[in-house]
């Protein structure tokens, strides 16, 4: 066997030790699929108030009525009366494609002040395990198809506030080495990511931030 397919044999171990750590890290990823039309619930107005007496439209369009979810959305909102969860919900959509994006392409800058330490020396690790060894992803964010509430904590002691989204997105992503070799994914062929993400937030604190403290598949 000579030197240059040698070569290709590590490249390809490496590539596949590290697709296994981006599973562990942010998810899995499946074959393409016809994205499904939109909800009316995702299509109404964030500014929803609550009928007296009646349910709150802003958590049950995203809930069961309830729900062991639902009666934690609303301990949530009886200490902070500003919370709505149609806008959490449009924020973490947003800082979702931003992190995602920003560690496939290995570059947190824009996106550190939205992470745990916790998570950022998780992804920071990633990151540079991969440019030790000459490998790159190139990536491009379709869009996200389906995304629900997962779960609900909040500790009335402390008043921090805990939700966990799963995000199914569509993306294209391929691993290169240093010669622009794809050793991983299709140019051509888009990929399902599925993620399941926690955010956290003190709910009394001034800063409108919900922080990325937790992910997984």
């Amino acid at each position: 066997m000579n030197a240059i397919a040698i070569e290709i044999l590590v490249l390809a171990g490496i590539a596949i030790f590290l697709i296994m750590r981006l599973k562990n890290v942010l998810g899995t990823r499946e074959g393409f699929e016809k994205p499904k039309a939109q909800s009316p619930a995702n299509l109404r107005s964030p500014d929803l108030k609550v009928i007296e007496g009646g349910p709150d439209a802003d958590i049950t369009d995203h809930v069961p009525t309830g729900s062991e979810l639902a009666q934690t959305l609303t301990s949530i909102k009886a200490v902070d009366s500003g919370f709505l969860v149609s806008e959490f919900l449009s924020g973490s959509r947003a800082a979702y494609e931003m992190i995602l994006m920003g560690f496939e392409r290995g570059d947190l800058s824009a996106v550190r002040s939205f992470l745990s330490d916790e998570v950022t020396n998780t992804f920071d690790e990633v990151i540079a395990q991969r440019s030790s060894q000459g490998l790159q992803i190139e990536a491009e964010f379709l869009g996200i198809r389906e995304m629900k509430i997962n779960d609900v904590i909040f500790d009335k002691e402390t008043d921090m506030a805990e939700i966990t989204v799963s995000f199914i997105s569509e993306l294209i992503s391929v691993v290169k080495n240093s010669d622009g070799e794809i050793l991983e994914g299709d140019e051509k062929q888009s990929k399902r990511q599925k993620d399941v993400w926690t955010f956290s937030k003190d709910i009394k604190s001034q800063d409108p931030v919900w922080f990325l403290v937790a992910t997984g598949e």
